[in-house]
């Protein structure tokens, strides 16, 4: 389950390339994903309410879950859209794969915890393998490259800062009722986010952008969230995280099969390099965790 959430979550961005073809852009593609995915979310919240009860919330917390919303789900996936413009797929991938080193850095400069020696090593080598793939991009994409790289880091740092934030809550108020509530905090920005900037825009797509935004929705949005949430209740975190390796590995093969992206040296490297780190920062937590 966990790997399956993992190739589905990856297979957004092929979706979002896709659509691009189209010319379309991508207030409209997140606006019709948290549309077409919100339904689907409150009917699992409704099922779920009817066998567990839940306490009310006081409005410090629907506040700060509207917060996470805004960041978490709403302005980290808008960057991630406008930088799919500019770079492949397997480098946005391998960006957002960094986003447990952003979490570390993070909690290490503004929340004085401390980082051991692993995952500094970790940290490093993971950079070093963004850093090789963004070299191949920059030399089929030239500056572009840089504005693609710097808005998909952009969205990765966003969901960073949203992990930390639901960390400290999530326990509180419920996984299920978090990503529910924060979907739809997320849904009503990018539905006046559309309104404001072109509120004909979600009538007036070709066809294939409602297929693919509905496919978006469900296969690369509600079902691998749910795949992954029940594989961490049967395994845990760390085995959970462990196959969040095949979300990289996946997209550039995709991205070779779907959109014609060619797979050299230099991804395979930088990839290796990347899952390698990741892999030391599970390792280090679960040993930390024991």
């Amino acid at each position: 389950m966990a790997g399956a959430g993992s190739i589905l979550f990856s297979g957004k961005a092929i979706i979002i390339k896709l659509a691009f073809v189209y010319e379309t852009d991508a207030a409209t593609l997140l606006a019709l994903r948290m549309l077409m995915a919100l339904p689907i979310f409150w009917l699992i919240y409704w099922q779920k309410t009817r066998r567990q009860k839940m306490s009310a919330l006081s409005w410090f917390d629907i506040g700060k879950v509207i917060g996470l919303g805004f960041i978490g789900y709403f302005l980290s996936s808008y960057l991630d859209f406008l930088g799919l413009q500019y770079i492949s797929v397997g480098l946005e991938r391998i960006v957002l794969y960094l986003t447990p080193t952003i979490v570390l850095l993070i909690s290490y400069f503004f929340l004085n915890k401390p980082i051991s020696s692993m995952q500094w090593c970790a940290l490093v080598m993971g950079y070093l393998g963004v850093i090789a793939v963004f070299i191949q991009d920059v030399a089929y994409s030239g500056l572009s490259a840089w504005l693609g790289m710097g808005l998909v880091f952009g969205a990765a740092c966003t969901y960073a800062t949203y992990m930390i934030g639901s960390g400290m809550i999530v326990r509180r108020i419920g996984s299920i009722r978090l990503v529910v509530y924060a979907s739809s905090a997320s849904a009503l920005f990018s539905l006046i986010q559309i309104l404001l900037k072109n509120p004909h825009s979600i009538f007036l797509q070709a066809p294939q952008i409602y297929w693919l935004s509905l496919i978006n929705a469900v296969f690369c949005t509600v079902v691998p969230m749910l795949l992954i949430m029940i594989s961490i209740n049967r395994i845990g975190p760390p085995l959970a995280a462990q196959a969040g390796i095949l979300g990289p590995v996946s997209t550039i093969f995709m991205g070779s099969f779907f959109l014609s992206e060619p797979i050299t040296l230099w991804q395979i490297s930088g990839m290796s390099l990347v899952i390698v780190a990741m892999w030391f920062l599970i390792k280090d937590g679960k040993s930390n965790n024991n």
